[in-house]
């Protein structure tokens, strides 16, 4: 038995920790096997056509507007030199460091009627009307595209940074121009990265709950939010999840698609070439385009934030901002930590049994990120109010006790474990990788073997990775909106659901103050994160 025990224990660990996933979107997708005919044909003729419509135009609007902002940023970051090039480079991705659903209810109000942009042009012009209304589908693809655009420039970037120049030259060898050279060589080359970063951010605008709950945009998180607390119907929620599960495992098998597909391969460490010099009005149009992107995408939100916080500073700092703050933290730094430690288990796990049953364990265990949060609260509610019943029923019967577990800091916390335990372990995972196996055999013929190994041999060396696993966590979990407010325990509202109620009310001014402590919460660990030389 205890030889038993041994060669099944890694596995188990594993199996264990992929569970937290498995289970809920097991019972979201079980829940589609067992359709209610009455509440499908409810459904089908008042929601999904409405559902499947918005989702579409959405999904292409987003695509589109992410690869004509994401790719010509990368392209000019990476293979040309001009006025302002090195702060770009960076500055481009702080767009991450806002959530969309801030940015949603800032652009909102500048761009709204009675906002400054309109209320500025009525002041020169008789009528208005030619412009564009910001609360429209085309307003949230815009905002949705400039909230989510820095994963297809950042991977485009490393791409071409990578091959850019080199793919110039081959299409100069070949008697093509620069612009040709683009089209023919460098962009075919580079179409994985950019699929995979096309990818990541529809799978963030199909999982978004805040941005298209501030534009009053029926999209299918929406759907669930309102099925569950609004008509009081976890079937319905569940048969709306079951769809976006089913979505949302199209863009994953899109995602791994594309990064099977890579071709370009760099052979040996080659001299990085020269940048392209751009000179006079390229130049500048260069410069200009960039920061264009970068005052609507960061610049222009965050100063309105802190317009309306100045006006708002008196009626909003106050006792209940700090409990706001302080939970937030409280509860982002938890998370981080159980992550971890979790992400640290499963890695050890693959770490010592790489066998084909423990890496599809670690895969499965890494899907919630991928998953919307508002699939997983309620695919992790269901069994935990199954189990609260049948604890009643056999500890609590015959008292007044209506819950045990549900609607404590537990459930939320587990439901966090399973959305972003993919983040910490890509951290964690990748420092254990560095660890040599002569390292490990060096210590075992010291004596050390086990969780002994582990404890004075790996966690020395994966410290590096375990604190860029924690602070990564820590940004996500801060800026977390759906599984906090569908799970919550009474009284522990957060930064992220006290913007959420204020912006659902309109008041746009006393949100910004919230939003602001947000951003700079979340901007700290993103700061760290630049000057971690150990970064996994």
């Amino acid at each position: 038995m205890p030889s038993v025990f041994r060669r099944w224990r890694w596995p188990l660990v594993a199996l264990l920790i992929s569970l937290l996933t498995l289970i809920p979107l097991a019972v979201i997708v079980l829940s589609s096997l067992t359709p209610d005919p009455v509440i499908w044909q409810h459904l089908l003729d008042y929601a999904l056509p409405e559902l499947l419509n918005n989702t579409l135009w959405l999904v292409l609007g987003v695509a589109t507007g992410v690869l004509l902002l994401g790719v010509p940023l990368a392209w000019l970051v990476a293979v040309y030199d001009f006025p302002g090039r090195k702060h770009f480079n960076w500055a481009l991705m702080l767009p991450l460091a806002m959530p969309a659903y801030v940015m949603a209810f800032t652009q909102v109000g500048l761009f709204d009627f009675s906002g400054p942009v309109q209320t500025l042009l009525r002041a020169h012009f008789d009528n208005t009307r030619w412009f564009p209304p910001i609360r429209s589908t085309g307003g949230l693809v815009l905002v949705m595209s400039l909230a989510f655009y820095p994963y297809v420039y950042l991977l485009a970037r490393n791409a071409f940074s990578t091959m850019g120049r080199r793919a110039l030259e081959v299409g100069q060898t070949l008697g093509l121009s620069r612009s040709a050279g683009f089209w023919h060589i460098a962009l075919p080359m580079a179409r994985p990265w950019i699929m995979g970063g096309l990818i990541l951010a529809l799978m963030e605008t199909l999982a978004d709950f805040g941005t298209v709950s501030i534009f009053n945009f029926d999209a299918f998180t929406t759907a669930i939010y309102k099925a569950w607390f609004s008509l009081f119907s976890l079937d319905t929620a569940k048969q709306l999840a079951s769809l976006l599960v089913a979505l949302i495992f199209v863009m994953v098998v899109l995602e791994q698609y594309a990064r099977g597909r890579r071709a370009y391969v760099q052979a040996g460490r080659a001299a990085p070439l020269p940048r392209l010099r751009l000179a006079g009005a390229r130049a500048w149009l260069a410069s200009g385009y960039a920061l264009l992107v970068l005052v609507l995408a960061f610049v222009l939100p965050f100063g309105q934030l802190l317009v309306w916080s100045w006006g708002a500073l008196e009626q909003e700092w106050n006792e209940a901002l700090f409990g706001y703050a302080l939970r937030s933290v409280t509860l982002s730094m938890m998370a981080a930590l159980m992550i971890v430690c979790v992400a640290l288990l499963l890695s050890y796990a693959r770490r010592r049994d790489g066998g084909a049953l423990v890496r599809l364990l670690a895969r499965v265990a890494t899907l919630g990120y991928a998953v919307p949060g508002t699939v997983l609260a309620v695919g992790i509610f269901v069994p935990i109010a199954w189990l609260d019943n049948v604890l009643i029923e056999h500890f609590f019967a015959g008292q007044d006790v209506t819950a045990v577990l549900k609607g404590t800091l537990a459930v939320m916390l587990l439901a966090y474990v399973s959305r972003f335990l993919a983040v910490g372990y890509s951290a964690v995972d990748a420092a254990m990788n560095r660890i040599t196996r002569s390292q490990e055999e060096a210590a075992r013929n010291l004596g050390y073997s086990g969780f002994v190994l582990l404890r004075h041999v790996h966690l020395p060396l994966l410290q590096g990775g375990l604190l860029t696993g924690v602070l990564m966590v820590f940004v996500d979990v801060m800026k977390e909106m759906p599984i906090t407010m569908m799970t919550r325990p009474f009284g522990w509202d957060t930064l992220a659901v006290r913007i959420y109620g204020l912006t659902s009310e309109g008041v746009f001014d006393q949100a910004a103050l919230p939003a602001v402590v947000l951003v700079l919460v979340g901007l700290i660990p993103t700061l760290l994160l630049s000057r971690q030389k150990d970064v996994a």
